[in-house]
């Protein structure tokens, strides 16, 4: 996770956890009145079929008031996550080094080409 303090009036102090495609952004931020709540924000990056990408964003604001409740059900949802499904990844594309398949082009020329009677399975 990385660290980055910034001299900004409202940034206070910030982490980041790149998770893959997706980053998560800790920001400690000031109240105009100087009290400080916890903005949390997500990440995602796509990419448009010619290549280029963009980023979709999601933000929630956490409020100094709401932090104890807020923490009880985080820990207990993870909680019953893990007990339930353990810590293992099911979905390989949600992995940190997941890499998306190229599609391969396919020759028309000749489609049966590789079949074979002996191999059921390869057709």
């Amino acid at each position: 996770m990385e660290e980055k303090k910034y001299n900004d009036a409202e940034d206070i102090y910030s982490k980041i956890l790149r998770a893959g495609r997706r980053t998560y952004f800790f920001d400690v931020r000031s109240t105009k009145a100087g009290d400080y709540y916890l903005t949390i924000s997500e990440s995602k990056k796509f990419t448009n079929e010619d290549g280029s990408f963009y980023f979709k964003k999601h933000k929630i604001y956490l409020y100094k008031e709401d932090f104890q409740g807020f923490n009880e059900l985080l820990n207990e949802m993870t909680k019953y996550i893990i007990d339930e499904k353990g810590l293992e990844v099911i979905s390989e594309r949600h992995q940190k080094d997941y890499v998306k398949p190229e599609i391969e082009a396919q020759n028309d020329e000749s489609p049966n080409e590789d079949l074979t009677e002996n191999d059921p399975d390869s057709i």
